[in-house]
């Protein structure tokens, strides 16, 4: 599925798989967004719903890239001190879906059945939504999408 370009403001950090150093720091990225409220003071938001976005790849997943959490907005004309804004072009995606309990990593264990697929993957940018369906996290459904060649 083609997705369209689409603007990103958060915070970001920049991580690798390497050691479990991304299963400490996106967990931290999420708290610090969560404990400091970022989501309402991210301007021009076209929607509540939070993106989590993997990108700036060095080479592919098992080497440094930058996670970016954050919301979709109108545009990057103003992107507050100590946050990221970010363009995700159009681009071929595949999309996963995780359905479960989010404690319980289904969000995490999806990832590694992408990493241990054939995908033929880009590495420009993939990303996470969390909506409607991330309400009730003991039952939630989050979409992944997974840009290909």
């Amino acid at each position: 599925m083609i997705i369209q370009k689409f603007n990103v403001i958060g915070i970001s950090v920049r991580t690798t798989n390497e050691n479990g150093t991304s299963s400490k720091d996106i967990p931290a990225l999420w708290n610090k967004f969560m404990s400091k409220e970022i989501q309402h003071k991210i301007p021009g938001k076209v929607s509540e719903d939070l993106f989590c976005i993997y990108t700036d790849y060095e080479k592919d997943h098992t080497k440094p890239y930058t996670t970016i959490l954050g919301c979709r907005v109108e545009s990057l004309d103003f992107v507050p001190e100590n946050m990221t804004g970010i363009t995700i072009e159009s681009a071929d995606y595949e999309q996963w879906i995780a359905k479960g309990n989010l404690a319980e990593g289904i969000v995490f264990n999806k990832w590694l059945e992408i990493w241990n697929s054939d995908l033929d993957r880009s590495f420009t940018a993939d990303f996470e939504v969390y909506g409607e369906k991330t309400q009730n996290p003991e039952n939630a459904e989050v979409a992944i999408y997974i840009a290909i060649q």
